[in-house]
């Protein structure tokens, strides 16, 4: 199934005959190694068992690992149709295993994919990454079936994801990440890996959906509204940014900043003075 996968010419290659270069505008930076992008793939939980959603699949270098990892199924999501004559010689190579959807992935209704369940795995644009993330964390809270996101972000978004109370990059999205899923760094992944070689280092993060903490969310909005006002004045008392509260009705002060705050502690909060 995946011998024709396998002997495509390399992505570089075909990079070169369908003169396709990355573009700024896109936040695309292309991974051509194969043993990295043969990592990332076989880091998915279940990946021959489970259909997976790409987003920015740009020259296919993790498309075709994520097919030569055994995935059953493979829905790229792709807004730059410049890299449609490269896709095309994946999907004709992929035994009716890979579909392309020429999109922003902002854009697309993720429930409409026609999947019962499935894993995302990206390398995602630096430029939409954050905001991807909150809307995937936002769907698993509010009952769609993703069964594991494998994305590759920048490292310090990366430790913002993965931080404890009282860490240097604690913040929101610790917050909401932590209250849905259980989240590890995998692996790091050195700047000189991608074309361009961007300023920045990435690292390969996996969030887990966490049935048990997800049935203890009332409202995942909520929690956005008020981890978004605490940590928007993070130097501040949260006495001093939400005044007239007994904060004692919560075992707190009102002299604690945000980043003291536990993440059931935000959830609390957020359905008690919202």
């Amino acid at each position: 199934m995946t011998d024709m996968i396998a002997t495509l010419p390399p992505v570089s290659a075909m990079m070169r005959e369908c003169g396709l270069e990355p573009k700024k505008q896109f936040g695309q930076n292309f991974l051509f190694d194969l043993n990295l992008t043969g990592r990332i793939a076989s880091s998915v939980p279940d990946i021959k068992t489970t259909p997976v959603v790409e987003v920015g699949a740009g020259p296919a270098g993790l498309t075709r690992a994520l097919l030569l990892a055994g995935a059953p199924r493979v829905i790229a999501i792709e807004k730059d149709k410049t890299t449609a004559p490269i896709l095309s010689q994946i999907i004709d190579a992929s035994n009716g295993r890979l579909t392309v959807i020429y999109d922003d992935a902002l854009r697309v209704n993720f429930s409409e994919l026609g999947l019962n369940e499935y894993a995302i795995c990206a390398n995602l644009p630096y430029n939409v990454g954050t905001e991807l993330l909150i809307g995937w964390l936002q769907k698993i809270a509010t009952g769609e079936k993703i069964k594991s996101l494998t994305l590759m972000f920048q490292r310090e978004v990366a430790m913002r994801i993965t931080a404890h109370v009282g860490d240097e990059h604690y913040g929101r999205l610790a917050v909401l990440s932590s209250l849905i899923a259980d989240c590890k760094i995998l692996f790091d992944v050195p700047n000189t890996a991608f074309f361009p070689r961007p300023k920045v280092q990435s690292a390969v993060v996996q969030i887990v959906p966490n049935p048990t903490k997800i049935s203890r969310i009332v409202d995942i909005k909520k929690i956005e509204q008020i981890t978004s006002k605490l940590f928007g004045q993070r130097r501040k008392m949260i006495r001093g940014i939400i005044p007239n509260v007994d904060w004692s009705r919560f075992g707190l002060t009102g002299t604690e900043r945000a980043e003291n705050l536990s993440p059931e502690m935000f959830a609390t909060l957020a359905q008690n003075l919202l």
